[in-house]
């Protein structure tokens, strides 16, 4: 099933921070930090400063990606909606805008960060969870635009 992609609105936080409640709701080794209330509001001041995208497929917000310039500070999907794309989608458009990306994830989340690695991240560096709310060991992972090689327009020229 095919989805759309779009700026989030005002409107959107209350389904966006649904998504990211049920996330610390369903995950076992997630702790449950803050109300769904919270999660809302704390969406909605993502969406108020233009970092939000979200995915939709038949009409309703199913996923979302919030960035902050070269940051991937969010990227959550509504239950029952990994494998259709929608996350890589999300992941494109913020590759297309911006030559790096960086992302902490949690070391307990392997779909999470198997997911990056299909998609070019690397691991770069990991910590025992004290520096996050959560204090869970996270991994920062980093994706670099590749560079174009020059095109060389004959053999001859290859040879020199």
């Amino acid at each position: 099933m095919s989805c759309s992609l779009r700026p989030a609105n005002a409107l959107d936080a209350g389904t966006t921070g649904w998504i990211l409640h049920r996330f610390a709701l369903d995950t076992p080794w997630m702790p449950v930090l803050h109300s769904e209330v919270e999660a809302i509001s704390f969406c909605g001041v993502m969406i108020d400063r233009g970092w939000v995208t979200v995915a939709e497929q038949e009409g309703r917000v199913r996923g979302f990606l919030a960035r902050d310039r070269a940051e991937i500070c969010s990227l959550y999907l509504a239950p029952n909606c990994c494998g259709q794309g929608l996350g890589r989608a999300l992941l494109q458009q913020a590759k297309a805008a911006q030559p790096q990306l960086w992302l902490q994830a949690f070391v307990a989340n392997t779909g999470a960060r198997r997911f990056y690695q299909r998609e070019g991240f690397e691991e770069v560096d990991r910590s025992d969870g004290s520096g996050n709310e959560e204090g869970l060991p996270d991994v920062r992972m980093v994706w670099q635009q590749a560079e174009e090689t020059p095109q060389r327009s004959s053999p001859q020229e290859a040879q020199r």
